[in-house]
């Protein structure tokens, strides 16, 4: 399946009993020698009660992380198309606690994805205090982040085109940066409009992908928060738009965006 072009491999344990290595995910999540993925995902049963599903996420290097935006809207039309549940609005158990995604009439699919956390020790990010931009040094050269939660971690900078922005270079030094002690994921935010940016984000343990639904929410409160952007924010990646809205404070994020169902298949591991 895949959300504006960030692909992943879906697997229903509800229904089965499976339990998979680092190695076996490593494996399937290969480009060359398996099937190929950002990340793969786990449908399973709950451990709450309150929820209908529970959604594990893996990325390609094989670590599992609480929280995929792009995937949750997946989740929702793969428990459909396979008919594991009729209701449009699902209760979901994730790593970081419960997401309430909606299947839309005109077949997008609304997350809420819960309020946005921005004390450090929630990311979890070093620092002396709370505040709403920090410098890091990255490279030798001192670069203005802001720091949130969107119940996976996220470092968002401003920059003038992200064409041009370095991406490559500059990601995985702020995804492995010491500051950030469970690694983090790296947006870079080109502001249009108040309504509208253009983004690219360096995902931990998956690299650049062509979209990362929770590192849009994370640039759209970002910038919400530093009083450049207002809900709803239109955020363009690579593979596509999704649409955020945030009320601030402690309202949800809610994302809308699409979930498509490329090929179904058999392997065997």
């Amino acid at each position: 399946m895949q959300g504006i072009g960030n692909d992943f491999v879906v697997i229903d344990a509800y229904s089965q009993a499976i339990e998979l290595t680092s190695d076996q995910i490593r494996q399937l999540a290969d480009r060359h020698f398996g099937i190929g993925c950002d990340q793969l995902l786990l449908v399973e049963k709950p451990t709450n009660p309150s929820a209908d599903f529970r959604y594990r996420i893996f990325n390609a290097d094989g670590g599992e992380v609480e929280q995929c935006g792009n995937g949750a809207r997946c989740f929702v039309r793969f428990v459909h198309d396979k008919k594991l549940t009729t209701k449009t609005q699902i209760t979901v158990e994730t790593a970081n606690g419960l997401i309430y995604p909606t299947l839309e009439d005109n077949g997008l699919v609304t997350v809420n994805m819960g309020a946005p956390q921005f004390e450090p020790s929630q990311i979890p990010f070093i620092a002396d205090a709370n505040a709403i931009t920090y410098q890091l040094n990255v490279a030798d050269t001192e670069v203005e982040i802001s720091t949130v939660s969107m119940g996976n971690p996220h470092a968002v900078q401003i920059v003038e085109d992200i064409n041009t922005a370095p991406v490559s270079v500059h990601g995985p030094i702020i995804e492995n940066h010491p500051r950030f002690p469970q690694r983090v994921n790296a947006g870079f935010m080109q502001i249009i409009h108040p309504h509208e940016i253009r983004l690219r984000v360096f995902e931990r343990g998956a690299g650049e992908t062509l979209a990362c639904g929770t590192g849009a929410c994370a640039a759209a409160v970002a910038g919400i928060n530093l009083g450049k952007l207002q809900s709803p924010v239109k955020v363009m990646m690579r593979g596509g738009n999704l649409n955020i809205c945030w009320n601030g404070g402690n309202s949800p994020v809610m994302m809308t965006g699409p979930a498509v169902h490329v090929f179904s298949g058999e392997i065997t591991i």
